[in-house]
């Protein structure tokens, strides 16, 4: 991959497996520095900083739904690094429940799903906004989905953050431009283990139903991601989809 991001920082929260990771990995290999934000999977975001390209990558804990959390790895990052770049959101919860039944989604799992999909990622970037003005070019991905905007998906809790999250990323950008852009990545199913019980043969029959009729793999996701930060210059406020076309369908 060409050089394109060196000597620049990048955070991605949510890093060290999925989305994430695959976006850590081609942010470095495209000359990036990398901090590699995880919650409990320390020995993957340690695996995963000690294989990449380059120097100075790193790894930190962070629990997006902790505010204490929030400030004391942003603390850590603007001791570690004099600024920051490029912030990715990869971070969330979900959990399958049928829509149909309202029951199942009950209070505790409507909050923890908003206090990590939407909360989280808001935390996340008031505390790094310093970091970011202090770059030329800042921007800020959030990883969203497209069951915000289409309100199918695991379950109506998860479809209610997402397109919470899509709007929050407009609001974001009419009040941190110019100095930072900010966008959405909304991916459809994609052949990762964040959905409990999505195994390979149920992507593939999403994946038959679109018009690509291709399975969304985490790397293509992590090129949209790419391609927000070091080709969509004049682009901030929207989402970018990708998806196979699912959506449409």
């Amino acid at each position: 991959m060409v050089q394109e991001l060196n000597g620049k920082v990048a955070v991605v929260i949510g890093g060290s497996g999925g989305i994430g990771a695959a976006t850590v990995r081609m942010l470095a290999a495209a000359g990036a520095t990398v901090a590699i934000g995880y919650h409990r999977a320390e020995d993957r975001a340690n695996g995963l900083r000690e294989a990449l390209p380059g120097t100075d990558h790193s790894a930190f804990q962070i629990a997006i739904d902790d505010p204490q959390s929030v400030r004391h790895a942003a603390q850590n990052l603007a001791q570690a690094y004099e600024r920051l770049d490029i912030l990715v959101n990869a971070a969330g919860t979900t959990r399958p429940v049928p829509h149909a039944d309202l029951e199942a989604l009950d209070d505790e799992l409507l909050d923890r799903i908003m206090a990590n999909n939407v909360q989280g990622p808001f935390a996340t970037i008031r505390a790094l906004v310093p970091m970011l003005k202090a770059s030329a070019d800042g921007v800020i991905i959030n990883v969203s989905s497209i069951s915000g905007f289409t309100g199918s998906g695991s379950n109506i809790g998860y479809c209610a953050s997402k397109g919470a999250l899509d709007v929050m990323t407009m609001s974001l950008a009419r009040a941190l431009g110019p100095k930072i852009r900010v966008l959405c990545v909304s991916p459809g199913a994609v052949a990762t283990d964040f959905v409990a019980g999505r195994d390979r043969p149920a992507l593939e029959k999403i994946a038959a139903t679109t018009p690509l009729k291709r399975v969304v793999e985490p790397e293509d996701v992590a090129l949209t991601i790419m391609a927000c930060i070091t080709h969509l210059k004049m682009t901030t406020g929207t989402r970018i989809i990708c998806d196979g076309g699912r959506f449409l369908v």
